[in-house]
């Protein structure tokens, strides 16, 4: 069967697969979290499942089913916790998750994992969970690792275009232009154009204090206006994060 979706083989065919052809695995991970009023709350396991699929056509790859609860959601990044729908692990689950996710696809034999976040608030616990479980294979393991983040693979012209009256910085952008265009690119159906809101950005103080003040965050949980988002800006994107992370991929694997 000629499919980048793991999840749609029967075991024999994924080993054949496997032991024939050593192909890249993609694993994305995302989370369950609000994304404003008109993105849905499975937006980053769907753009980072998204980017990982098109990368995978690129490369011969796989892609595994998204790890997709995530990590705490933080105010100046991803709106908060105070949010219904916002469904949250604590650490130690999602470094868990991830340290099993490493030894068993070591076990079925693969040798080349990439790990696409699409979470802003899991990259340090992907980390940990990635040493974890490579210091439990032991140096004897042939599994290599990549973990990226896919918005780091946009260059500074394609942002300065999407953005033509400046860049916010990407810990502003949850929910706003990048997702939203990425979302109309890939799932046109599931995004609220009506309901985008026009709030401008926020306008955080340079530390946290805890428990979290709720109204440091807009009451959309948007944390700048969407509004300028577009599928063609979308499109113009995802080619490029796609391209260039096939590229590094191939770079790194050989």
């Amino acid at each position: 069967m000629n499919t980048v979706w793991m999840n749609q083989l029967a075991w024999p065919d994924y080993e054949a697969r496997v032991q024939r052809e050593q192909p890249v695995i993609f694993l994305p991970v995302g989370a369950l979290e609000q994304h404003g009023p008109h993105l849905p709350l499975g937006t980053d396991a769907m753009l980072a499942t998204a980017v990982a699929a098109d990368a995978a056509a690129q490369v011969g790859g796989l892609v595994a089913p998204a790890l997709s609860y995530g990590y705490k959601s933080q105010p100046k990044c991803g709106g908060g916790q105070n949010f219904c729908g916002t469904t949250s692990v604590d650490a130690a689950t999602l470094i868990g998750s991830v340290r099993d996710a490493v030894r068993e696809f070591a076990r079925h034999g693969v040798t080349k994992l990439v790990f696409v976040n699409g979470h802003y608030e899991n990259q340090w616990f992907l980390i940990e969970g990635i040493d974890l479980g490579l210091r439990d294979l032991g140096p004897q393991a042939k599994l290599q690792v990549v973990r990226l983040e896919y918005w780091d693979f946009l260059t500074e012209q394609t942002l300065a275009s999407v953005f033509p009256a400046g860049f916010p910085g990407f810990a502003l952008e949850h929910a706003a232009v990048i997702e939203t265009s990425l979302m109309l690119y890939y799932h046109p159906t599931l995004v609220r154009q009506d309901l985008i809101p026009g709030d401008p950005p926020a306008d955080f103080p340079p530390y946290d204090v805890y428990p979290t003040k709720r109204h440091w965050v807009p009451i959309s949980g948007v944390l700048s206006s969407a509004r300028g988002a577009t599928a063609d800006k979308g499109q113009r994107m995802a080619t490029e994060v796609t391209k260039r992370m096939a590229e590094a991929v191939r770079h790194e694997f050989g």
